[in-house]
């Protein structure tokens, strides 16, 4: 795992009670898998960034690192991330 890639996993945060403790980004209430929605419904990273203003590019980076690491963790197995 390159620095890079570990300074965007910094940018989860699993908070306990926040948002049913699921990953979020930075403990503000926006979850991994809302931005993984908004992706899926077609919305490109600019247009997710104009209409969550509390996101920044990094933050979508992040919650897509940490999604492919999920995914490799569920095929292959392995430690938390």
């Amino acid at each position: 795992m390159t620095d890079d890639n570990k300074a965007l996993l910094k940018r989860i945060t699993i908070v306990d009670g926040l948002m049913g403790s699921n990953p979020t980004i930075r403990g503000q209430r926006f979850r991994v898998t809302d931005v993984l929605e908004l992706l899926q419904s077609g919305m490109d990273r600019d247009q997710i960034l104009k209409e969550h203003p509390i996101l920044e590019k990094e933050d979508i980076d992040a919650r897509l690192y940490y999604a492919i690491l999920q995914v490799n963790k569920m095929k292959y197995g392995g430690d938390d991330v």
